[in-house]
């Protein structure tokens, strides 16, 4: 068959079929699999090719892997799931509590598929996440060697009528959990009477050093009037995605 053809059929296959049991068939089914065509069609099928990337992906099979893998690596973000797989680190005051959108003296989120979030007490409230790499697929290779962009975002609120305080902090980690990279900015604290809209923050890890196999983010707050029920600081939406 020429070349051509066997490259369309081929790209028919998902990629670890690819990769796992028709690369190591022959010498000739190698070459076919290695070669960029391959991943680019594979690309196009898929969506996740546009004309401009022509010049930018300099290796089309890790492009790919990587659009195929991305997705929001944070799990039960906006509190549909109650807490499950939040680890609660800090829950003092009356505690966290999850309320619909959008609460008392609050507005609604800008994504309408946003319905709840998690609001904090007049005590510390913290929770976090820990992220396996490996188990969501990422593996040690990809990550030591092409360093993909490591994108965080989470978004917060006040309530109208109450001060509060929101914290984030967002960790690399190697494998015996040693603090390789750290994104920890200045506390944010949002006055009284305030205009209780919904703010995202974003940070991208870049550069990052060789190693990595957990991301630990962990956000709170609490309210700053000390006041007993939940006028603390609101979170929902948070997420991670790597590259590209």
């Amino acid at each position: 068959l020429p070349e051509e053809v066997r490259v369309e059929l081929l790209s028919l296959l998902p990629a670890r079929d690819l990769v796992c049991a028709c690369r190591p068939v022959c010498r000739q089914w190698r070459y076919v699999v290695d070669l960029t065509t391959l991943w680019k069609r594979k690309c196009q099928r898929e969506g996740f090719y546009t004309q401009n990337l022509d010049r930018s992906v300099s290796d089309w099979k890790i492009y790919y892997m990587l659009c195929s893998l991305k997705r929001n690596l944070i799990k039960n973000p906006c509190a549909e799931e109650n807490f499950q797989h939040w680890k609660l680190d800090s829950n003092d005051g009356d505690r966290w509590k999850i309320e619909d959108l959008p609460g008392v003296h609050g507005n609604m989120m800008p994504d309408p598929r946003v319905h709840k979030y998690f609001v904090t007490s007049y005590g510390p409230c913290f929770k976090s996440q820990v992220i396996s790499l490996q188990k969501e697929g990422y593996w040690n290779q990809l990550m030591d060697e092409k360093r993909p962009e490591i994108v965080v975002k989470d978004w917060y609120a006040a309530r109208f009528d109450c001060g509060c305080r929101y914290e984030l902090k967002v960790r690399l980690l190697s494998e015996d959990y040693i603090v390789l990279e750290e994104f920890h900015p200045e506390p944010v604290v949002i006055e009284q009477w305030s205009d209780a809209m919904w703010r995202e923050i974003s940070h991208t890890f870049r550069n990052y050093p060789p190693g990595v196999r957990y991301i630990w983010f962990q956000h709170g707050g609490q309210d700053t009037q000390f006041w007993a029920g939940w006028y603390g600081i609101r979170v929902t939406n948070s997420s991670i995605t790597i590259g590209p």
